[in-house]
């Protein structure tokens, strides 16, 4: 009997080692891995780059404390504030972090400026920004928020698509309007850029801020760098962490200079922006840039579309719509059918990883170096399934690449 407490429902299997795409169980059976450690593993399994760097920096030093410089995280800092708008940078050890660090960073701005009652976060219903106390009330997702109570203040809500709903829940106390680019947990539903165009123009208008969460969604998972630029806006501050460590622990609030309003003690994190952790995230910047991976993401995440969109033209009762929009994509499943957790299970099944997300999609996250010959196989696999076959054996629809030893 395990000893870890059941904070998730694990499958029972593990892997001992993994390369590029693929994972291999302890058995030696190859799957190819269209999880990713959901969005995290940005450059793949044992990236060759990223193994010498880690290794060369585990032999100088791991942790040191925040109260000294770092060089590391100096250095790390650096580039994102010239790769993006922002003029500073908080280091932090996850996504929840950076997002309850964006929350801090909204009620702070404006008790600096002696307005301390305007520190509401307006929310979308049913988002996702983490799984600490103050971030999944930000979520108010049912599921999450049940048996955590008393509720945590501090948050109102619209709901996705509610324009209007939106302007009517925006009062004197707001002090900021924090969303996804990406809704990654509740469905891969992208933000129209109409829309989030509209939301800067009323934070402007409002005197209020924008905060974007790029946990999922940062990093060149869309084919750009970041998911803001696809929308051609800028915001107060965001947020990223999963692909920015290449799977190592790292999360980062991003804010532009005149967001600098925290001083010593106002927030801090005895493990945020180690010299390890930096030193992985400098080398998945480099390798980004290096491999012109932007590039290959445009183009896999088109060819990944363009056969989702033959595929769903053949077997339109089974799947209702295609999402997302990179290498962040969704299959949304017709419910009459099946369940996109039925279609993950028999997926495992076939050698193929796969992770649900709300609204029954089946979500598509594979590595920003996934080759086109992975998706062809893929896709070709898909498109050999018999439609009558696909009626009464559906959980095969995503669960189409055995790779034999």
């Amino acid at each position: 009997m395990s000893s870890i407490l059941k904070t998730y429902n694990r499958k029972k299997i593990s892997f001992n080692r993994g390369k590029g795409s693929f994972l291999y169980d302890t058995k030696g059976k190859k799957y190819l891995d269209f999880v990713q450690g959901i969005a995290v593993n940005c450059l793949g399994h044992s990236h060759n780059h990223l193994i010498k760097s880690i290794y060369k920096q585990s032999k100088k030093l791991w942790h040191v404390s925040n109260a000294f410089i770092i060089p590391e995280q100096e250095r790390l800092a650096k580039r994102l504030t010239q790769k993006t708008f922002a003029d500073y940078v908080a280091f932090q050890n996850s996504g929840a972090e950076a997002t309850e660090a964006a929350i801090k960073f909204a009620r702070r701005y404006f008790y600096s400026r002696g307005k301390p009652r305007k520190n509401r976060i307006l929310c979308i219903n049913n988002s996702f920004h983490g799984r600490t106390l103050a971030t999944i009330f930000a979520s108010n997702s049912k599921k999450a928020i049940e048996g955590f109570g008393p509720k945590v203040d501090g948050f109102d809500h619209f709901n996705f698509g509610d324009h209007k709903g939106l302007e009517k829940a925006i009062t004197s106390r707001t002090a900021a309007i924090m969303v996804e680019t990406i809704m990654g947990e509740g469905g891969i539903k992208i933000i129209p850029d109409w829309c989030l165009k509209g939301l800067k123009k009323l934070c402007i208008k409002k005197g209020i801020l924008l905060i974007l969460d790029e946990v999922q969604s940062g990093v060149g998972r869309t084919g750009k760098m970041w998911g803001y630029e696809n929308l051609e806006i800028e915001p107060d501050g965001f947020t990223l962490a999963k692909g920015l460590g290449g799977g190592h622990a790292i999360g980062a609030l991003l804010v532009q200079k005149k967001a600098n309003i925290f001083t010593p003690g106002d927030h801090a994190s005895t493990f945020g922006g180690n010299p390890f952790a930096c030193r992985a995230a400098i080398t998945v910047l480099e390798e980004i840039k290096r491999r012109k991976i932007l590039k290959n993401v445009l183009e896999r995440g088109n060819q990944l579309n363009e056969g989702f969109t033959k595929i769903s033209a053949k077997f339109p009762k089974i799947i209702s719509d295609i999402r997302g929009l990179g290498l962040i994509q969704g299959l949304v499943i017709n419910d009459s059918y099946t369940d996109a957790k039925t279609i993950t299970l028999k997926a495992f099944d076939k050698g193929l990883l796969l992770v649900p997300a709300g609204g029954n999609v089946v979500r598509f996250v594979p590595p920003l170096i996934i080759s086109r010959n992975e998706i062809n196989i893929l896709l070709k696999k898909l498109d050999l399934i018999k439609y009558k076959y696909l009626i009464s054996t559906l959980p095969l629809l995503t669960a189409i690449y055995v790779v034999k030893k």
